[in-house]
């Protein structure tokens, strides 16, 4: 390969043809454009060599890495890349210039960060996902995206404040901007970084913004939002607080509490809103665990999450887009005309449930068989839990309610032909990695071979992934989860499907500050002019009584030096003096 194609971030091609992509009034030829840039992206990060600077400068004496491939980036790039192109293959029904070039510049800023070695490229490159996301919002076009657009745009900002301050704070401590692990949250600048890397991904309380938002994107638009945002924020917490043991208790209340909303939720973009932030608990739970073994579930996970979330995505705007509501009280009936949306549901509910043979039976496994390994037990018994939980709220009830339950009536066409091609190829990637290794380098041996600690992985692999044991204990959990379900719906005790709004942290300021803000104004509307007017007797009183003192008609001018003059004279020298005195300190 050529010196400057091998120099290349795959990242930076995505970000230009995305740019381009904007001034392309040509749909076929814009669409090839966004197909076959993420491929060429492809090629490049499989040639590339690892564990080398590929590209570097120097600025103002500090060195940036601009582009490098190791054990722990290149699988998350890896998908990336992969996902940008199935989004620009399920976007191809739609003729919406900005939707696709900011879509493939979002995910090339996701790549550049992820290929970056330095804090200031990471920095960079977080930010331009911030910006280039908000338009999957935006382009939805009412004026709940827009208001929930700015909302995401500002916790998204801050999240970037808050990283360009710790590392202002690390830059000054350590004298260099390179991507290294940091061991000790009590210093300012790495907990500006801890909480910078926390907002992205999510954290209990930190998590609204997902909820708000990728349910009121486009079809499209929440399908690319759900690949790379908080997947970025994973690798970012795996790169620098590995180990870190707040993690795992972060983590684990993450994999929890999203299941009593998802179960109550109506909206099942919403519900699968919630499935991000329960598998992303996982995620972070592994990186505070931080074995070699843990940071492998991790990477493999997070690979396996980008598809079949997107493949869940994807099948919920299918019917979004072909029925224009993906409400659970208003679907049902669904397979009956979209026979091939619901089968590719179904294998997306399976992944992530981690049935046997589906892509999460062979990645969640490590991080959960880490916690018993290291004797968490209430954290093993929480992340035993949330698995039941998944499979509930996104392995039966999205599945159930938009495709069959009670038949709603709706008779539609089946999803274009674009869309089926994305959800297939997502659905083959979620079942082809969880197959056993039958043949050497096939199934899910393909994707540990590709981890950072490679060996940990196949050991794990042979040694317990594929037992009987293995199998069974996650079967029976399975089936008592699947039970429970049936149980519950057959007594009745199972939340129906309702409409309105279900409220999480948005209580701040739906309710909270809403009704501060309600009762500011009422007492604004009594007491403010009663108010104002004081306040305008109290200054026309200062301003006679200065101009009494000071002005060419005033006491102090009149006669010569008097005592007066000489203690106001005093009196102001010294304020003056101590104005200067505390500018110069």
């Amino acid at each position: 390969m050529p010196p400057m194609l091998a120099s290349l971030n795959p990242g930076w091609l995505l970000i230009l043809a995305g740019v381009a992509s904007l001034f392309i009034t040509a749909r076929q030829v814009r669409q090839a454009v966004t197909i076959a840039v993420p491929m060429i992206g492809l090629a490049l990060l499989v040639t590339a060599t690892p564990n080398v600077d590929l590209a570097s400068a120097d600025i103002l004496g500090l060195k940036l890495v601009l582009y490098r491939v190791d054990g722990l980036n290149f699988v998350f790039s890896l998908a990336f890349l992969i996902a940008a192109l199935l989004n620009a293959i399920y976007a191809l029904h739609t003729d919406d210039r900005i939707q696709d070039g900011m879509a493939l510049a979002y995910g090339g800023a996701a790549v550049s960060a992820t290929l970056g070695g330095d804090l200031m490229t990471l920095f960079v490159f977080w930010e331009l996902t911030a910006v280039t996301s908000v338009f999957m919002i935006l382009r939805a076009q009412t004026r709940a995206s827009y208001q929930a657009a700015m909302r995401y745009l500002g916790v998204q900002v801050l999240s970037g404040v808050l990283l360009l301050t710790g590392i202002a704070y690390v830059l000054n401590s350590r004298g260099t901007l390179a991507l290294e692990a940091f061991t000790d949250l009590r210093d300012p600048g790495v907990l500006f970084i801890f909480f910078a890397f926390g907002i992205k991904a999510a954290f209990p309380l930190l998590h609204n913004w997902l909820q708000d938002a990728y349910p009121k994107a486009t079809v499209v638009g929440s399908v690319v939002l759900s690949a790379f945002t908080t997947k970025l924020a994973i690798y970012a917490l795996a790169r620098m607080f590995p180990g870190q043991h707040y993690l795992i208790w972060i983590g684990a209340i993450m994999t929890v509490f999203p299941v009593f909303y998802a179960v109550i939720e109506n909206d099942l973009r919403k519900v699968l809103s919630y499935s991000i932030n329960n598998q992303m608990g996982f995620m972070v739970c592994g990186v505070g665990l931080g074995t070699p073994l843990a940071i492998n579930g991790v990477v493999a996970h997070a690979f396996a999450d980008i598809f079949f979330k997107g493949l869940l995505m994807m099948s919920m705007g299918a019917v979004l887009y072909r029925t224009g509501t993906v409400k659970a009280s208003e679907l049902g009936g669904l397979h009956r005309s979209m026979p091939w949306t619901t089968l590719f549901c179904i294998i997306g509910a399976m992944s992530i449930s981690a049935f046997p043979l589906f892509s999460a039976f062979v990645t969640k496994s490590m991080i959960i068989s880490e916690a018993a390994a290291g004797g968490y037990a209430i954290i093993f018994l929480m992340l035993m839990f949330a698995s039941a939980g998944v499979l509930e709220h996104s392995g039966i009830k999205i599945p159930y309610y938009a495709f069959f339950g009670h038949d709603s009536g709706i008779r539609v066409k089946e999803a274009p032909f674009n869309m089926l091609l994305a959800m297939g190829l997502a659905a083959f990637l979620s079942m082809w990695v969880g197959l056993p290794a039958i043949v050497p380098g096939i199934g899910h041996q393909w994707l540990y071979s590709l981890l950072p600690y490679r060996e940990e992985a196949l050991g794990y692999s042979h040694h317990h992934l594929f037992t009987l044991d293995h199998i069974l204990t996650q079967m029976q959990l399975l089936v008592l989860a699947i039970f429970a379900f049936v149980l519950l719906k057959r007594v009745h005790f199972y939340p129906p499907e309702k409409r309105g709004v279900i409220l999480d942290t948005d209580w701040l300021y739906r309710k909270l500050g809403f009704g501060l803000a309600s009762w500011a104004g009422t007492v604004w509307g009594k007491a403010g002019p009663a108010m104002t007017a004081a306040f305008g007797r109290m200054t026309d009183r200062a301003y006679a009584w200065i101009e009494a003192a000071f002005s060419p008609r005033g006491e102090l001018a009149r006669g010569g030096l008097t005592g007066a003059m000489a203690v106001w004279t005093a009196a102001l020298l010294g304020v003056v003096l101590l104005l200067s005195f505390a500018a110069a300190g």
